[in-house]
This record gives structure tokens, C-alpha cells and sequence, in this order.
């Protein structure tokens, strides 16, 4: 996440905000410099605590007033008790954690409603540098090759969809914006094929594994 300095925020953090309600604990994992938590906090009255692994990182969120937690998301969020919060988010960090349908089940153990966004694998430029380039596709939401890319389980708008109805989780709202974090006519109507990120709001079904 890039700093706050105009106390706006880029489209797609917007988004997430819009969703999350005033006065509401957030657990945001992968928090970057704590851009979000810091609007949210001034904007929202949100309390809660950023998680970021990344010591680069650290000292920024602190200067921001943000409660921050040095951790790695793929051991878990055992340190946290069940339904501690109202809304855990996982920005643009999904594709990069190593069990993926692991860490959202415990994003709706620890939390009422899960917020994630993620680079689209199924985005038409990656299908066309596979298709006809037949290499690894590279665009401005995948700048890295191959061999020094932090992700390692990139996916698709309708590869996540399946995996949330195999965990039962009920998809409440849904977004794919451009590369600029801007959504159009076009992306609503397909955004598998046109969006470059998607962000998803979504909770436990009864009876589902995230129970």
C-alpha cells in the first residue's frame, strides 16, 4: 500500500472502506504501511491492528498510530481468538501466501466478514501471452517474471468464486477494477475477462467450513 499523503485513498482501498462500517474492530493482514487502518481509524473511529511481515514496513505503520503486528500469515492467526473482529482484510497479499484456503478460513474464524483482492490471472492480456506467446504472462498487476515473483498461487476471478462455494462462504459484494483501481461498464459486465483486480466482500455460510 503507497502512503496516504492527500488523506484520500486509491480507488480500490476506497472501496474497502465504503464496506467497512464506523466504530467496527479490523484486522488487516498484510497491512503494508497501515495507509488503510490510519484512514480508517481518522475517518471511521475503526480500532484493531495491521499485521506485516515486511520490516520496511514497520516503522511506517508506527508513525501512523497504526497497532502493528510483526508476523507471517502462513503460519496462521492462532494469536487470535475466535470472532475478534468484525471485518479482516487481506490486500493484494493473497496470491503470495503459501495455503491460500487455509488463511481465509481463518480470516472467518477470527473475524464476521472477510475483505480480499487479488491480481486476476484470467485478465485478457494473460491469456493472450500464454495463448500465443506461450510464456508466463508480465502487465502492470504482475510486473515480475516467473523466477523472482513473490506469487505463487495466482488465480482467476471464477477460480476464487469456486474456491469460496467450496468453502462455503456467501460472496456479499464484488468488484474488478482496471490497473488504475477504476471500474467501468465493461468490468461489471465481464470481469473475468477485463479485470486486472478484483475485490470481494464476503462471510460464513451455516454449516460451512469457516464455522
Amino acid at each position: 500500500m503507497t502512503s496516504d499523503t492527500n488523506n484520500t485513498l486509491r480507488p480500490d482501498l476506497a472501496i474497502i472502506a465504503d464496506w467497512i462500517r464506523p466504530t467496527s474492530r479490523v484486522l488487516d493482514l498484510g497491512c503494508g504501511d497501515g495507509t488503510l487502518m490510519a484512514y480508517l481509524a481518522r475517518e471511521k473511529n475503526v480500532s484493531g491492528y495491521g499485521i506485516e511481515i515486511d520490516d520496511q514496513y514497520i516503522a511506517p505503520c508506527i508513525r501512523a498510530g497504526v497497532n502493528v503486528i510483526q508476523m507471517d500469515l502462513d503460519k496462521g492467526l492462532a494469536e487470535f481468538d475466535d470472532n475478534s473482529f468484525d471485518y479482516v482484510v487481506l490486500s493484494l497479499t493473497l496470491q503470495a501466501t503459501r495455503y491460500p484456503d487455509k488463511l481465509l478460513t481463518e480470516m472467518l474464524r477470527v473475524g464476521t466478514e472477510g475483505i480480499v483482492t487479488f491480481p486476476n490471472f484470467g485478465h485478457w492480456s494473460a491469456r493472450i501471452q500464454l495463448a500465443l506467446l506461450g510464456k508466463m504472462p508480465v502487465s502492470r498487476t504482475l510486473p515480475n517474471e516467473w523466477y523472482d515473483t513473490p506469487n505463487i498461487h495466482l488465480c482467476t476471478i471464477k477460480d476464487f468464486e469456486r474456491l469460496c462455494r467450496d468453502l462455503r462462504f456467501t460472496i456479499l459484494e464484488r468488484h474488478a477494477v482496471d490497473h488504475a483501481h477504476k471500474t467501468s461498464l465493461g468490468l461489471r459486465l465481464l470481469p473475468n475477462l477485463l479485470g486486472e483486480i478484483a475485490l470481494y466482500r464476503f462471510r460464513r455460510t451455516s454449516g460451512g467450513k469457516g464455522t
